[in-house]
């Protein structure tokens, strides 16, 4: 079993930027797609941005322009480049095979924009 731990988020001012990263415990950057989500109480876990094996990205429309996911192979690490944070960006940020989550969900890592 994979184990992918978040981390990076932190409290930002609206407008702010922020690097969350994904850690696999192995190497599957080769093997799966993998993507950013994020939750807020009461809601769905939605899907932000995923990158395929070869490098193709996708995102929301809730995000395009404004976050970017990369890898970092060398690392075993998916990383979320986050700008012009807004107040509707606060969540709690989880990384996972997408589409559909194979992996074991970890505790994710919380971004609360707030001035």
């Amino acid at each position: 079993q994979v184990r992918l731990v978040e981390s990076g988020g932190a409290l930002v001012q609206p407008g702010g930027s922020l690097r969350l990263s994904c850690a696999a415990s192995r190497s599957i950057l080769d093997d799966y797609v993998i993507g950013w989500y994020r939750q807020t109480p009461g809601k769905s876990r939605e899907l932000l941005a995923r990158i395929t094996t070869a490098g193709i990205t996708n995102y929301a429309d809730s995000v395009k322009g404004r976050f970017t996911i990369s890898t970092d192979n060398g690392k075993n690490t998916v990383n979320l480049q986050m700008r012009s944070l807004r107040l509707e960006d606060t969540a709690v940020y989880f990384c996972n095979t997408a589409p559909v989550a194979i992996f074991t969900w970890n505790q994710g890592t919380q971004v609360t924009v707030s001035s």
